[in-house]
């Protein structure tokens, strides 16, 4: 008896660091960002999966985007996005 593939997947939890890179065609990036882009817009919590894994991550505000170019030489193009983790901690009483 087989277990389907998320039974099988390695779940990223905190605590934890993780790295995975990986090299796309344009449109393969492009789906990846269009459906990271709904997740983003539609709620407050992400789930990235691979065959081997998945990351859950509940994020919170402000999200940093960064977009930098470097024009010398052989144009390139970078855009990175950080989302930092969100809280569940309240904030003290006055009384």
């Amino acid at each position: 008896m087989t277990g389907d593939a998320e039974d099988e997947r390695t779940t990223i939890r905190t605590g934890r660091e993780f790295e995975q890179e990986y090299r796309l065609d344009a449109s393969e990036a492009g789906e990846f960002l269009i459906e990271l882009g709904e997740q983003l817009r539609d709620g407050d919590e992400l789930t990235i999966t691979d065959d081997e894994w998945e990351l859950p991550f509940a994020f919170g505000e402000p999200v940093e985007l960064e977009v930098d170019f470097d024009g010398v030489g052989e144009p390139e193009l970078e855009i990175e996005l950080e989302l930092p983790g969100r809280t569940d901690e309240k904030a003290p009483r006055i009384e």
